[in-house]
């Protein structure tokens, strides 16, 4: 890992540390298959500390875990994508289909209620919303293309963001409690 100014590293060592290990055995619970925990967890970490330093999260537990079940996925793609067979040699171990099918259903399922969410936005939060995060379109050209303020822009963006995370949110535990 790179050198951390202190103050980072006094936070990297006080909000992310302490949760490695529940990390490693959630990845080797969630994710049997994954033939390299070690490198799931510093991806993550390096892409948590490449983040801007005065970007403030909420929880970096969350996105942490986050971070690493996306990378654990990526993973199971790219074994699953034509490389299974080579590493399966190599290694010994791979992905079952079952394993693979389970977690693209699981990702599905995240990438419908998402849209669920997005399509719940008001129309011109939903519009900003659509325009940063599905066009990747910068702050400056979304406020240039509608005639409005970048402060306006990023207050759309942001309301837009807990509104999208309170629905998923609630979904979730709409979904686990049952119809």
């Amino acid at each position: 890992m790179p050198p951390l100014e202190s103050a980072r590293a006094a936070w990297f060592e006080a909000q992310v540390k302490p949760h490695e290990p529940l990390l490693r055995a959630w990845l080797r619970s969630r994710f049997p298959s994954a033939h390299d925990v070690d490198d799931i967890v510093q991806e993550a970490y390096l892409r948590l500390l490449r983040l801007r330093p005065d970007a403030a999260l909420r929880s970096p537990k969350a996105f942490l875990f986050t971070v690493a079940r996306n990378l654990a996925l990526d993973q199971l793609r790219r074994r699953t994508a034509g490389g299974e067979v080579a590493l399966a040699t190599e290694t010994g171990v791979h992905a079952s289909d079952e394993d693979v099918a389970t977690a693209e259903a699981e990702r599905g399922r995240e990438i419908e209620l998402l849209r669920e969410a997005i399509d719940a936005l008001p129309g011109r939060c939903r519009e900003i919303f659509r325009l940063r995060k599905v066009d990747g379109l910068s702050q400056a050209e979304i406020a240039a293309r509608l005639s409005i303020s970048e402060h306006t822009v990023s207050a759309q963006l942001t309301i837009g963001f807990h509104k999208c995370a309170e629905y998923v949110i609630g979904r979730a535990a709409w979904r686990r409690r049952g119809p």
